[in-house]
């Protein structure tokens, strides 16, 4: 290896693990509440916001100028500190970044689908409370705050249970895995500037009397449709109360469409935090991978890490959304 591969080598490990310690410092002072400054900031931020949206309703009303991407722009904004304060989503984009090999780019794409599908939860409530069930905006707040939240936070901790179940598998197959010879080289997963495998292509059973770990399939299962539709479903299930007083305000007004568009102006704006989210939590993952030694005896726990891995986040969702009921 020249110097300049082995410069840059060294250069990417050293992001990787700066990732790792700016995670854990932010999950520690999160879990501490030391950020509930930031949280009473993002709160009266928000409620800021719906005074200026109930404002730029106003000047629809009145036939202003501009007053439709005023609007848009005001809701984008409250999406953003809404994802600023304290939420369910932000919890399980990045405990599932963290814990699995999902790629940056499907990650990313994850988590804009989800803030964009929690704003259509809202529409689809507030459409059917009203046109189908004639509910009230008190009923239809109500709902969302004390069944609904309450049915969300379950289904993350389920998501976050099932992570940890195949955290758990992954660590006792590769204890099954036995010793293998010297020659074999396994799938670590290391963060060395890249990601590699095998030196060679095998079955999980190619007749040497033990399993090779995780087939191909099962690392693929990690970034299946099931799980995107948990992920989704999860994080949807519970609408921001900020789209319901958007939504029931453009329905009164006979301008629903504004209000639906605006509400995916609040998607995008949460997104915007999300995907920072994503990001770190796989920049943080892989700062975990490059703290282990290429070399030597300790290089050899690269093959447990993955599924110790998947197993603490997946503990880590199920607690946090856990907590978000009681």
């Amino acid at each position: 290896m020249n110097d300049t591969a082995h410069h840059r080598r060294s250069a990417t490990r050293i992001l990787a693990i700066a990732g790792l310690g700016v995670g854990l410092l932010l999950l520690v002072l999160w879990s501490s509440g030391a950020l509930a400054g930031i949280e009473a900031w993002a709160a009266d931020r928000q409620r800021e916001a719906q005074t200026l949206m109930a404002g730029a309703l106003r000047q629809l009303r009145a036939g202003q100028p501009g007053a439709t991407g005023t609007l848009l722009a005001i809701c984008f904004g409250y999406g953003f500190v809404h994802a600023v304060g304290p939420g369910h989503g932000k919890i399980l984009i990045g405990g599932y970044g963290y814990g699995t090999q999902v790629p940056m780019g499907r990650l990313a794409v994850l988590a804009l689908l989800s803030s964009l599908a929690q704003a259509g939860t809202a529409v689809a409530l507030v459409w059917g409370g009203i046109a189908l069930l004639d509910l009230s905006r008190e009923a239809l707040t109500g709902l969302t705050e004390d069944s609904m939240a309450d049915i969300s936070a379950v289904m993350i901790a389920l998501v976050g249970l099932w992570l940890a179940l195949r955290g758990a598998r992954l660590i006792l197959r590769t204890a099954q895995g036995g010793q293998h010879p010297a020659h074999h080289t396994h799938h670590h997963d290391h963060m060395h500037g890249h990601e590699h495998g095998h030196d060679h292509q095998h079955a999980a059973d190619c007749g040497c009397g033990h399993a090779h770990g995780p087939t191909a399939e099962e690392v693929l299962a990690t970034r299946s449709l099931r799980d995107a539709v948990m992920l989704i479903a999860g994080i949807a299930a519970r609408p921001c109360t900020g789209a319901l007083f958007l939504l029931i305000l453009t329905w009164r007004m006979d301008v629903f469409a504004i209000g639906v568009a605006g509400a995916m102006a609040m998607g995008l704006g949460t997104a915007s935090v999300t995907l920072l989210v994503a990001a770190m939590s796989v920049w943080a993952r892989r700062g975990s991978l490059a703290l282990l030694p290429e070399t030597g005896p300790l290089a050899a726990l690269g093959r447990w890490l993955p599924g110790a891995m998947q197993l603490a986040a997946g503990c880590l969702i199920a607690v946090a959304a856990i907590a978000l009921v009681l």
